[in-house]
């Protein structure tokens, strides 16, 4: 498959989805949409693919909308404003429900919609001195599409401050807010993606695929006797499964479970 503005590839069993418009801080505009979104999807469905790095060229990871598809918009009706946040929507859900995990390399610094990016990711790992910024309210706008997953990555109490604020932030401050997972040396960041996603690879893909959906049902519920049986159930459904039962035996075995031959 042919795209404009990012590029993919794969190495065993990961692949890479590199944002390519350095020459704009990988600014995103229409077409950057639909490519990630086209790109997610298919790799959803790629049975060859066990891990996702989002990745970025340049010195920049995403520096959020591009200049000219903002021009654009500001001539939008109502109901073409609608259908061009729809497609936003959809990449970023595309991103967070993607059955692979996605991990995001982030390089460079990410601005407003960028933000949006390293947040529907399932783990985000950024070079030290990295700088973040919700920077919308500077333009009179609000960081609305992305707001559901921002909010869920660093929480209600710090998206009140730097929602409205739109002040700068650092990996350093993004990893205590638990918005990153960690922060590391710029020189240590490949290194770090890469054994991230060697582990993920390593793991039962099937069990990886119900992890994420396992968080997403069990976050914010309440701890009650509903929840308790349908976790018990279910455990209980993936003990029956055909990879479960060749993972507990393999272990018994001591040989390599047949997903990593």
């Amino acid at each position: 498959m042919r795209y404009e503005t990012i590029k993919v590839s794969e190495a065993g069993r990961v692949a890479t989805v590199t944002l390519a418009r350095p020459d704009v801080r990988n600014a995103f505009n229409e077409t950057t949409i639909a490519e990630l979104t086209t790109a997610f999807e298919w790799l959803d469905a790629h049975e060859g693919v066990r891990a996702i790095v989002l990745a970025a060229e340049g010195a920049a990871f995403c520096a959020g909308a591009d200049l000219n598809w903002m021009k654009k918009m500001a001539g939008y009706s109502d109901d073409e404003n609608r259908a061009d946040a729809r497609k936003l929507a959809r990449m970023l859900e595309a991103i967070h429900r993607c059955g692979k995990p996605v991990i995001a390399r982030v390089h460079g610094d990410a601005y407003a919609g960028g933000v949006g990016l390293v947040a529907a990711a399932d783990i985000a790992i950024a070079a030290d001195g990295v700088k973040f910024c919700l920077s919308e309210a500077r333009l009179g706008l609000i960081p609305a599409t992305i707001a559901p997953y921002v909010v869920r990555a660093m929480g209600e109490r710090a998206a009140r401050r730097y929602f409205t604020t739109a002040e700068v932030f650092d990996s350093a401050r993004a990893a205590s807010l638990g918005f990153i997972h960690d922060a590391v040396p710029a020189d240590a960041l490949d290194e770090t993606v890469a054994k991230l996603a060697a582990t993920l690879v390593a793991n039962g893909p099937d069990a990886v695929k119900a992890c994420k959906r396992l968080v997403a049902d069990v976050a914010g519920r309440a701890l009650d006797a509903t929840l308790i049986e349908q976790t018990a159930g279910w455990i209980a459904k993936t003990r029956a499964g055909a990879e479960a039962r060749e993972g507990i035996a393999s272990f018994l075995e001591k040989r390599t479970p047949s997903w990593r031959e």
